[in-house]
């Protein structure tokens, strides 16, 4: 939705974002008075005084200023600092009004952090305040901050009796049609919207407005309001418009504090201390929950799966093309164990460049903490588009929908994430990849069409000269050196199934007996001591099952192995039952 322009005193001075446009909106139909603001509700707001000046405001100055003007009556609540109000004047009134309603009343109940005092009070004082037939229009807004401190999500018989009495109390001045008609609302402030009670948020006389992290645009306006201020000190090379570009997921707060210390201490901001603060400030912004990968790979160094690295490389040449509209929604990476499948998926992020974060377990023991996570955890996705997204072990981290044992949490959050997931708004800006071993066991609705709706997987090399091709990839991964000698005759003497892994751990031995003889080189005996030492892990039914289950997934012949291409989709289904039945499944 595009900025709009409030007409004022003669002319359009000031700016409106998306936000608080809708709540401007919803405002002026008067057909509800109860709000909740959520989501980056701690940040700097930009406002746009002039046409080359901005200020920046707290969100309470800036419903308070920006959208009402500080006009009328604009009162302030919070479970710690209790009743205040925006204006001295408006406080004397409102003692005064008040102390005359109840005369036996202590003033210090009138302004108290207890809602079970303060509130009635509130309450009977905006409906004095209603104009009557020979009265101007007054508006009044009670803007509650830490609002989840109020009427906290939860069953209704956990909630103490303080969080009852504001849950009706809130849902009352909701409906009762004296607050709409005269003029009163009431805003609530919080950062995640499951934080609150279920049964306000989902009201149909409640409106909810989502309050987003600062865009590119943005932050260079908040850059460039700096800069004239002569408080933004850039290395040569770096301008306002670049910084902008390399801080998606950063709100304008913390971006203020990496400006303002780099101006004290005269030391010029750089692409990379940026780029590293960056990884840092969305870290603790997740709290923990997000864990930025960074790799020096790309798909050069996967060796094999050709088709999986073709699709890869077109996706990447989309994306520098500005063509997120062809790219999927997401991609579900299977394959048996030791196949590369995460490394696969770190090398086509280096292969485009953009950030790529691991969720981390965003579950918690206790009731509403894992839905606020994951809502948080989301909040930063949408700020750091584009940006990929990988969850490993997909079929065990995100659950399904029919979970039981857990009052509903790993439901609510399964809806939560396949929501976000199909969202097409974000196709191209965030990326997904679910990895597995085990495809089948994650739920049809994730794997769709418009989720992970590309289907690829990756399996153990087929020849000695894929081994091969292999061997020496992983050579240059692990940054070895190899006296010259072909490992050719090596693996037609040590015939196994060698995954990615295999020959990975092969390698570290090899380099390990070359340390022990005090070398930095890798010769022809310790491969050979190496290989012949080693035994695979014995888990056949396990790693058949997992080859079979991603057989079935793909969504290309190309991609399956030679061995299973003349296997009919009967005779797959009918041996992945018997070998669950083997596995006790």
């Amino acid at each position: 939705m595009p900025d709009q322009y409030i007409y004022n005193n003669n002319s359009y001075i000031k700016i409106l974002p998306a936000w608080a446009q809708e709540l401007a909106t919803k405002y002026g139909s008067k057909t509800a008075n109860l709000y909740i603001l959520y989501g980056n509700i701690r940040d700097f707001l930009p406002h746009k005084k002039k046409e080359d000046e901005f200020a920046f405001k707290r969100i309470q100055e800036y419903i308070s200023d920006v959208l009402f003007g500080n006009q009328d009556i604009i009162a302030y609540y919070d479970r710690s600092s209790g009743v205040s109000f925006c204006e001295e004047p408006m406080t004397r009134d409102y003692l005064s009004s008040v102390s005359g309603f109840y005369p036996a009343a202590e003033q210090e109940e009138f302004l108290s952090a207890d809602p079970e005092k303060s509130f009635p009070y509130l309450e009977k004082y905006f409906l004095s305040r209603i104009p009557g037939e020979k009265r101007e229009t007054c508006r009044m807004v009670l803007i509650i901050d830490y609002a989840e401190a109020l009427v906290p999500s939860g069953d209704l018989i956990r909630l103490s009796d303080t969080d009852r009495y504001c849950l009706v109390t809130f849902n009352r001045w909701a409906s009762d049609p004296k607050f709409i008609r005269g003029d009163i609302s009431i805003i609530l402030l919080t950062e995640n919207l499951v934080d609150i009670a279920s049964r306000l948020v989902g009201s149909p006389s409640t409106v909810k407005i989502s309050v987003p992290f600062p865009d590119e645009k943005v932050r260079e306006r908040f850059l460039r309001f700096k800069e004239n201020e002569g408080k933004l000190l850039l290395e040569r090379g770096l301008n306002p418009e670049r910084l902008a570009s390399i801080t998606s997921g950063i709100n304008l707060m913390n971006l203020n504090r990496l400006v303002s210390e780099s101006y004290e201490e005269n030391k010029p901001l750089s692409l990379e201390f940026m780029r590293k603060k960056k990884k840092e400030i969305i870290e603790d912004e997740a709290a923990g929950l997000l864990e930025f990968l960074e790799t020096g790979y790309n798909l050069s160094h996967v060796s094999g799966h050709d088709f999986v690295k073709k699709r890869f490389k077109n996706a990447a040449r989309a994306i520098k093309m500005g063509r997120p509209d062809v790219l999927p929604m997401g991609y579900l990476i299977a394959g048996p164990v030791g196949t590369g499948k995460s490394f696969m998926v770190t090398a086509f992020a280096g292969e485009i460049g953009i950030p790529m974060v691991k969720f981390r377990n965003f579950r918690s023991k206790w009731q509403g903490d894992t839905e606020s996570n994951l809502e948080k955890v989301l909040n930063i996705l949408k700020a750091m588009a584009p940006v990929a997204v990988m969850i490993d072990e997909a079929d065990a981290f995100l659950g399904d929908r029919d979970q039981q044992g857990d009052s509903g949490t790993s439901n609510r959050v399964f809806a939560q994430i396949a929501s976000f997931m199909g969202n097409t708004e974000y196709r191209g800006k965030i990326i997904w990849f679910l990895i597995t071993c085990r495809p089948d066991l994650i739920p049809v609705d994730l794997k769709r069409q418009g989720r992970a709706e590309e289907h690829l997987a990756l399996f153990y090399p087929e020849t000695n000269e894929d081994r091969e091709a292999l061997f020496k990839t992983l050579v240059r991964k692990l940054d070895l050196d190899i006296r010259n000698f072909s490992v050719s005759d090596l693996f037609r003497k040590f015939q196994y199934e060698y995954s990615g892994a295999d020959i990975e751990a092969v390698l570290v031995r090899a380099k390990l007996l070359a340390a022990m003889e005090d070398r930095v080189y890798v010769k022809r005996e310790d491969m050979e001591e190496a290989m012949g030492d080693f035994i695979p892990a014995a888990y056949p039914h396990e790693v058949e099952l997992q080859n079979l289950v991603a057989v079935l997934e793909c969504t290309s012949k190309e991609m399956i192995p030679r061995n299973f291409r003349s296997l009919s989709r009967t005779k797959i289904t009918s041996d992945m039952q018997e070998l669950k039945s083997l596995l006790g499944e």
